[in-house]
């Protein structure tokens, strides 16, 4: 049955994913009995460690008599890709705490530079001594990074690595390591950020012509809203659809990071209308009616590569995917986002807690209060308890009369955490931030944006507009980054106001 499915998959689209399928003959490269991988870690952990010993003396040395030579060689280094590869995740960690711990900055050498350095005042020799301190101050790692790259899939290889010191960072470490290993991802970070940067990252239009292994990649990506089947996936790369993504020459069939845009006439406020029809309802319409298209709608951005965590490159996406569909559309004036507002129920049910445990600040109004404590059947007193249960359960969206009572509420809250709620002088919200990081209006908040089950759990339903005013958007992401000022429409800060009952605006 199962075989028959997939051969099925395979006529449809010449190409499909049979690594799970162990009938296809496609994918018998993958199904032969693997040996585990235990077997093979104290090996390659006992040649990793030898290599990264002779790796530690040699640069020393080199260092010392100002050799300009690799410190290992190149067969070592793709020797050491090979092995670290095979490792397990206890093995890896060994790997780069020895890394980070004997492989970094030379503490004694670089203070004696800076001695020097600081002794030699108005001396001739001060550029040689400065750059003798810049030469102490870069850990030895660096250079084995840089060697890397420069092998076949060295790249790929470092950005998983990146993404293995993440996930050790995340677990219990004695400060001992976890500050040499801090600096172990902050190096890489910054050779991973050249490596990256926009002149070295090509856009590339995914359409159902795509190779299939392109296409799958997409699909498995995407984080945002989940692809659910070939036909969802043939519908987002389809009419009234673009979906682009960047890929770097060092791993071309990696989409680094994608960007789904929808083709409208006008700013969607609901996510459903995107991902289950195309404009004008067919599914499979093949033709685009330009005079329909006004409005490009960005609905969701994935970055990819988790050992790329901190480098913007979904920023440059959007810009590039703006000028790409202004050559294809020159009428096209109005740029905006249909964002998820991820977190934003999380912080409620919070400050429903802090409520309940005796907060004298007031969550809901008290014109709020009295139209839904009938609704809810319950006293004063226990309002709140009573109101975080039901949120919690997203059964009030099976009430029509409390799913109306909430909508103000609720759509009052979320521009309060979006607009107000901060850290460190930015919106504590981190798609919100990166939206009005990129020069975007927080321009509308929609009421039941996304009633999936996964939109209800994140959000209570709601999404909100980034509005990307072409004219604007330099200023604002200026004035948001240096004066942390947030640029909102009139609809958000109506919201914000205690009066907002009275209020109505027009968008």
């Amino acid at each position: 049955m199962m075989a028959a499915s997939v051969f099925r998959r395979c006529i449809i689209r010449n190409c499909l994913v049979v690594k799970s399928c162990k009938h296809h003959p496609c994918s018998s490269k993958i199904c032969h009995k693997k040996m585990s991988s235990s077997q093979y870690d104290t090996h390659n952990t006992k040649s990793l460690f030898s290599i990264l010993g002779e790796f530690e003396v040699n640069s020393s040395s080199k260092r010392s008599v100002g050799s300009q030579q690799p410190w290992v060689s190149e067969e070592q280094v793709g020797n050491f890709c090979q092995r670290y590869q095979k490792l397990g995740v206890k093995e890896k960690a060994e790997v780069l705490l020895f890394l980070s711990e004997r492989c970094g900055v030379n503490h004694s050498d670089a203070m004696s530079a800076a001695s020097v350095l600081a002794a030699a005042k108005d001396d001739p020799s001060i550029f040689t001594y400065e750059h003798r301190l810049q030469e102490s101050l870069s850990p030895k790692y660096s250079h084995l990074f840089t060697m890397i790259s420069r092998t076949p899939n060295g790249v790929k290889f470092l950005v998983d690595m990146r993404s293995n010191i993440l996930d050790l960072l995340s677990t219990p470490l004695s400060q001992n390591e976890a500050e040499p290993l801090k600096h172990l991802n902050i190096s890489l970070r910054g050779l991973l950020a050249h490596w990256f940067s926009t002149g070295l990252l090509n856009l590339q239009r995914i359409t159902w012509q795509t190779s299939c292994d392109m296409l799958q990649k997409v699909s498995e990506y995407e984080a945002v809203h989940p692809v659910k089947n070939w036909l969802d996936l043939k519908n987002r790369v389809g009419a009234y659809r673009r979906c682009f993504v960047f890929t770097h020459n060092s791993m071309p069939t990696e989409p680094v990071v994608v960007l789904h845009t929808a083709l409208t006439s006008d700013i969607c406020s609901k996510i459903q209308s995107i991902v289950e029809r195309t404009e004008g309802g067919d599914t499979l319409l093949d033709r685009e009616d330009v005079n329909r298209i006004n409005a490009a709608i960005f609905y969701s951005v994935t970055s990819t590569q988790r050992g790329l965590q901190g480098i913007d490159l979904g920023n440059y996406l959007i810009k590039t995917v703006v000028q790409k569909l202004r050559a294809e559309f020159p009428n096209m004036n109005v740029f905006s986002s249909l964002s998820p507002i991820p977190g934003f129920r999380d912080w409620l049910l919070q400050e429903m807690n802090n409520t309940i445990r005796g907060s004298t600040e007031e969550l809901f109004l008290k014109e709020e209060q009295n139209s839904l404590q009938p609704l809810l059947n319950c006293k004063s007193a226990d309002f709140t308890a009573e109101m975080k249960q039901v949120i919690q359960s997203n059964t009030w969206n099976k009430s029509e009369t409390l799913n109306a009572a909430l909508k103000l509420p609720l759509t009052r809250l979320c521009a309060r955490y979006l607009y107000q709620e901060k850290r460190r002088g930015y919106a504590v919200n981190p798609v919100a931030n990166f939206h009005l990081r990129n020069g975007a209006t927080m321009w509308r908040i929609n009421w039941l944006g996304d009633v999936s089950n996964r939109g209800l759990t994140a959000s209570c339903g709601l999404m909100v507009n980034y509005r990307y005013f072409l004219d604007r958007t330099t200023n604002n992401s200026k004035m948001y980054v240096e004066q942390k000022h947030i640029d909102a429409s009139s609809h958000v800060l109506n919201l914000l106001q205690p009066n907002h009952y009275n209020k109505t605006s027009k968008l």
